[in-house]
């Protein structure tokens, strides 16, 4: 299997084994790495999730070097490879899937024996020389993987946090922009699919700028709760293998090492088993998705024809719509936002299925919680990324034919109501069904309302806002 490569022994409770003396990590990684040949995703693929095991594996060596349990050189070294993790290095060594069984001892060990390994290499010694420094006896110092590698993933989920805010408020700003741009376009407003009221179009963006808005504390309180960790909890969150002040030692370098407020868990008992601010942060990303899917499918109807459908904006062109009929342009990029934001739904769902099946004082399931929040948080990062630079920032309105729209449709009738009564509207717009006529040609024919009362009534700032306009009708329908 290593023919033409130099290798070494390295021996775990199952048996000895061959590595191959170039790597980083050792037998634990490869045991894993033939066990748990899932999918295409690897630890490597999420920078962030890495990043934050270097920074857990540090602070508690920072921790156990105050203790007096690590000599200096050792915690120099140690300290030095974790160091470098964080800035990108080595990631290439954290091959073990993402989807695994074992509770997360794969990744853990995976983590520990790359950071040994160079931690030796720092100090001139051979890959897998465990007697200098140790895996478990040494990196995994006064740590379970019940405590790393939860805090692994909750510090990692933070971080991808703070990396998704920025590309969601782009795009909030760019709904805004559009608000303004079409502030004055008046169409027609539908509810159940059917025309109801008019309204601005400026409305419609601007409504989709504020429920995204919305999304943005329900993210940061869920995010916010990631740190929490229960870092010193060890095995099942008593503590065993670690010293009284471990705990407030390793908390103190965690928050020196990332400046976040992290906070240690109230019962670290209960905590070792509860995911729930996993489950809470999954929920986060499903409520952004979901209002993205919405507004997506809103942007598709509203684009739809164009000539045969509503037709009132145009989505950028971004790619011939067919094989077979010339000319055709499909709003390829809300449908792919529509597609993520399923992806994300049913990563919830399988989320919130593998909190629910913690059992006594561990949940096994946190590898496949893990792989899915951190597979929803990149998509949300990708997708509304594209979503606003190839669809939002290129939209365009066509204003005419949705004023049009708006003069046609039985919606122009309720925004007369109050001026004209209900008696009146209701003749008018059964005159509008039965001749084909728009509302205002009706209304002016009749000598209701003149063209300056109609106009008024029908102004987009009147239709922003509640307002009260001292406009009586001129006639009644019967006179």
């Amino acid at each position: 299997m290593n023919q033409g490569k130099k290798t070494h022994i390295e021996n775990d409770l199952i048996g000895d084994m061959e590595v191959p003396d170039d790597v980083l990590y050792g037998v634990q990684t490869l045991r894993a790495l033939e066990n748990f040949d899932i999918s295409p995703v690897k630890l490597k693929h999420y920078p962030r999730y890495v990043e934050a095991m270097a920074i857990t594996k540090e602070a508690a060596a920072i921790a156990n070097h105050r203790e007096g349990l690590l000599p200096d050189d050792i915690f120099k070294a140690i300290v030095e490879a974790c160091e470098e993790i964080r800035r990108g290095k080595h990631h290439e060594f954290f091959i073990v899937d993402m989807v695994q069984g074992g509770a997360g001892t794969s990744t853990n060990m995976n983590a520990n024996e790359v950071i040994t390994n160079r931690a030796l290499e720092i100090l001139g010694k051979p890959h897998g020389s465990y007697k200098v420094i140790s895996p478990n006896d040494h990196t995994n110092l006064s740590q379970s993987t019940n405590d790393a590698y939860p805090t692994f993933i909750h510090l990692g989920l933070y971080q991808t946090y703070l990396d998704l805010l920025p590309g969601l408020n782009k795009l909030i700003d760019a709904f805004k922009r559009k608000a303004v741009e079409f502030k004055d376009i008046l169409k027609t407003g539908r509810t159940q699919m059917q025309d109801a009221v008019p309204m601005t179009m400026g409305q419609t963006f601007n409504g989709f700028a504020t429920i995204l808005e919305e999304e943005l504390p329900n993210l940061k309180h869920a995010s916010e709760q990631l740190l929490t960790v229960n870092m010193g909890a060890t095995a099942i969150g008593t503590g065993i293998c670690s010293e009284p002040s471990y705990r407030a030692f390793v908390l103190e370098a965690l928050r020196d090492l990332t400046g976040w407020n992290i906070e240690l868990a109230r019962d670290m008992v209960g905590a070792t088993s509860d995911t729930s601010h996993m489950i809470g942060f999954s929920q986060a990303m499903k409520r952004l998705a979901v209002k993205l899917s919405k507004i997506s499918n809103d942007l598709r109807l509203l684009s739809s024809g164009p000539r045969a459908g509503i037709g009132e904006i145009n989505l950028p062109a971004r790619q011939p719509g067919s094989s077979i009929m010339p000319g055709k342009v499909n709003p390829v990029i809300p449908e792919v936002v529509t597609q993520v934001a399923m992806k994300i739904i049913g990563n919830d769902v399988c989320v919130t299925m593998a909190g629910e099946a913690a059992q006594l004082e561990l949940n096994a399931m946190e590898p496949i919680m893990a792989q899915c929040c951190f597979e929803s948080a990149d998509f949300l990062i990708s997708v509304m990324d594209i979503f606003r630079k190839y669809c939002i920032e290129g939209i365009t309105a066509n204003a005419e034919h949705a004023t049009e729209l708006a003069y046609k449709s039985m919606s122009i009738v309720t925004a007369l109501n109050p001026y004209i009564g209900y008696k009146n509207s209701t003749k008018i717009a059964k005159e509008a069904m039965e001749t084909g006529e728009s509302i205002p040609e009706i209304v002016l024919k009749h000598g209701i309302l003149s063209q300056e009362q109609l106009d008024t009534i029908l102004a987009p700032e009147n239709l922003l806002v509640p307002v009260h306009l001292d406009i009586k009708p001129l006639k009644n329908m019967d006179e």
